[in-house]
């Protein structure tokens, strides 16, 4: 389900980092590499960027095929940035949410994706939403359940609550509500990215001498740097740093 990925680095056009790579997220969206659950990604795509002197992201998104957007390649080769983060989408249920469907899910600063699915949905996880304060579930931009996994992780940071955290506890407590739930979630603000690889694959490509970083649902070239990051981890990184934190299964 989904394909996703987070680029901080130098800054360059979109199109570098979305649509030239050989195997790149463009790509992805019909014929992925290593995705486990779903063959095609044709279900809506959203980008979000960063500008210099602008913490607010942009974002573009639009229902249907990334491939089927007339538009999208030209704003890719002209737009430019050093902070990235953009998905293609395979639904969990189809619906008629149309691209507000479609990640990253926004709030202030932060940009969100989810490459899996919440098993059970919506029943399993109706206690977690009960627990939930009503603001944020008012502030739900759809229906999804990746859009109910952000409104987890968003009242968290809203709270203070340390980015990693505000990550990994909702994943634990999704993985206990509905059990075999697959939730890489992808958070960044900007200057660092957070990740977490519960389900389904998860890589990262680092150059700390180029200060450059990305996280991805799969590589997208046949560079050697490629690491996968193991299942039931936690990943954190800026431009020249990368830490992984083990997640501990949720108590049965």
């Amino acid at each position: 389900m989904c394909r996703h990925l987070a680029y901080l680095g130098p800054v360059v056009s979109l199109g570098r980092v979305l649509a030239e790579p050989e195997h790149g997220l463009f790509r992805q969206s019909w014929a992925p590499r290593r995705q486990r659950y779903g063959t095609v990604n044709a279900d809506g795509f959203g980008v979000g960027w960063y500008a210099d002197h602008d913490p607010v992201p942009a974002r573009y998104r639009r229902y249907g095929p990334i491939w089927g957007d007339q538009s999208f390649l030209d704003l890719a080769r002209v737009v430019r940035s050093g902070a990235v983060l953009a998905a293609v989408r395979d639904a969990t249920v189809g619906g008629a949410d149309g691209e507000a469907a479609a990640a990253p899910f926004a709030e202030g600063r932060w940009l969100f994706s989810h490459n899996g699915a919440l098993r059970d949905w919506p029943d399993a996880p109706a206690p977690l939403a009960a627990a939930l304060p009503a603001a944020a579930l008012l502030s739900m931009e759809c229906r999804t359940d990746s859009a109910f996994v952000w409104a987890m992780v968003a009242h968290r940071l809203r709270r203070g609550d340390d980015p990693g955290q505000a990550l990994g506890e909702p994943v634990r407590e999704l993985a206990a509500a509905s059990p075999g739930s697959r939730l890489n979630l992808l958070l960044t603000d900007g200057e660092r990215i957070l990740a977490t690889a519960w389900g389904d694959s998860l890589w990262y490509l680092a150059d700390p001498a180029a200060a450059r970083v990305v996280v991805a649902s799969e590589p997208y070239d046949d560079d050697p740097g490629w690491c996968e990051v193991p299942d039931r981890t936690l990943l954190t990184a800026t431009r020249t740093h990368v830490s992984l934190t083990p997640l501990k299964e949720p108590t049965p």
